[in-house]
């Protein structure tokens, strides 16, 4: 099955990098937003100078990676321009990481020295006294223009490393992407088209800025024209404090959204859009989110790091779906602008490897095909209905069961919060379903094992029924919010069937 959409619009900005279209920005116009005041453009890119300058008097060498332990500010931001238009490329890196898995990344990058902040400091030096690299805070990083570093002056070729990130490491170690100014330059259009964002917009993500949905976005809101505002980390209170900088379009993961929605604090003066992905969403919640909050639109972008993104549900596909439209409920929308999505070696189901194709996509294969190892099926109206990972997939006792398909038909119980489904071992079977389940409190008990059993039992195969279950408070996440599947088995204890 081959799914392709539309070619994307015309690129915001001419050039054939993403430095020409920052470039191309007006530089009188809003560039970054937050509480202590606005830049311009201008001011970013005196900023991004200041930093440049302060790498050099680092000794830090061009060309090669910057390791740097970040939270998302004005100050951050710059860091990672100074990078991308100065020729080292700085690769973000979450500080909610331990030390094994900083060093992991760190590894193979070639830099010596790891940049701080003073919030990521004592992190930093755990790191340090582990691998041996040098700290370097350039929180003091002198951005006056009379000391502006030459090396911000182009021209940028399209082939330039822009910026570093690591995938989010959720099945394994994390793993390098290189993002060279060509795949953010074709980022931007994409972007800009699917969240209708342009000059006068201002962009809020409240992922990290180590991740392809903090940074990448922010990014493309750049190149777009947009005003971008920098979140250091999501809490509710900062979520609240956003309403004075008035955002017009944010990008969350629904974990977000299910803590903000039932206080009602997730709608903002002069929010306009809602961007979600990382996940999906529980079908009550966007009911609920469409329902209360009608003046928001509301789009989901599929992809991953090596590509996003991928796939898109728009605004009037969710109305659709709460419209009665159910099957776009489990869907992860159709193709994107310029993207072509093909499902490889489908089985009886049509379920095989997501692979995708486009100008913005990293490390394809040698035939330009993006395998995401991502499993699912494109239905006859182009939706993309995902069901796991490949290597997610469980073996039981030669039957194949997507976590995926089990997850949704539990997490549409009303006793549900949010359920992850992985393998576990089992003597006889080789691997067994099992499903770790956050269950609603408040009046009542909440569901039993049994009533969970015979609800998924209703709904799927014999084969596909969790036959250990795990009662537990959170799942684990990382920073991205997306669901830690390796760390399940030390999520919580295991209630198993007798059998």
């Amino acid at each position: 099955m081959v799914q392709a959409a539309p070619e994307p619009p015309a690129r915001p900005a001419a050039g054939a990098t993403w430095a020409d279209q920052l470039m191309a920005r007006p530089w009188g116009s809003p560039a970054v937003v937050a509480a202590g005041g606005v830049w311009t453009t201008a001011d970013l890119l005196r900023a991004a100078a200041g930093a440049a300058r302060a790498m050099d008097e680092a000794g830090l060498p061009p060309g090669v990676p910057v390791p740097a332990l970040l939270w998302s500010s004005p100050e951050a931001l710059a860091l990672v321009v100074a990078g991308a238009l100065g020729g080292r490329p700085v690769a973000p890196l979450g500080p909610l990481l331990t030390p094994s898995e900083l060093a992991a990344c760190l590894d193979g990058l070639g830099a010596e020295a790891l940049v701080v902040q003073p919030t990521t400091r004592p992190r930093g030096e755990e790191v340090a006294a582990l691998t041996g690299h040098r700290l370097v805070d350039l929180a003091d990083a002198d951005a006056s223009a009379e000391r502006a570093a030459p090396t911000l002056v182009g021209p940028w070729h399209a082939d330039d490393v822009a910026v570093v990130l690591h995938t989010s490491g959720t099945s394994g170690a994390p793993t390098r992407v290189e993002l060279r100014q060509r795949h953010l330059a074709a980022r931007t259009p994409v972007v800009a088209s699917l969240l209708e964002l342009g000059p006068g917009d201002r962009y809020v993500t409240a992922k990290p800025i180590h991740h392809i949905g903090g940074l990448g976005l922010t990014l493309a809101a750049l190149g777009a024209g947009a005003a971008v505002l920098p979140f250091p980390r999501f809490t509710p209170a900062a979520w609240r404090a956003l309403a004075e900088l008035r955002p017009t379009h944010a990008s969350v993961v629904p974990s977000m959204v299910e803590v903000l929605l039932p206080a009602g604090e997730l709608a903002l003066p002069g929010l306009r859009l809602l961007q979600y992905g990382g996940a999906p969403i529980h079908p009550d919640t966007l009911a609920t989110v469409v329902e209360r909050h009608p003046e928001l639109d509301l789009v989901a972008l599929y992809g991953q790091t090596e590509g996003s993104p991928l796939a898109a549900l728009s605004p009037a596909e969710h109305r659709r779906a709460v419209g009665g439209d159910r099957r776009l409920l489990t869907s992860a929308g159709r193709a994107a602008p310029g993207v072509e999505l093909v499902i490889e070696d489908e089985d009886a189901d049509g379920v095989g490897e997501v692979a995708a194709r486009a100008a913005h996509v990293i490390r394809p294969d040698d035939d330009g095909w993006l395998r995401t190892g991502d499993l699912g099926r494109i239905d006859a109206d182009g939706y993309l209905h995902l069901v796991g990972r490949r290597g997610d997939v469980i073996n039981r006792g030669g039957e194949n069961v997507h976590p995926r398909e089990v997850e949704e038909v539990l997490a549409a119980h009303p006793g549900v919060v949010e359920v992850a489904v992985a393998a576990v071992e089992d003597r006889r079977l080789g691997q067994a379903v099992g499903a770790w389940v956050v269950r609603h409190g408040g009046p009542g008990a909440p569901p039993s094992d049994d009533e969970l059993r015979q609800w998924a039992r209703a709904r799927l195969a014999g084969f596909k029924v969790p036959e250990v279950w795990h009662g537990v408070e959170a799942l684990p996440r990382n920073a991205a919010g997306k669901v830690v599947r390796r760390q399940l088995p030390r999520a919580g204890e295991a209630v198993a069937e007798g059998r």
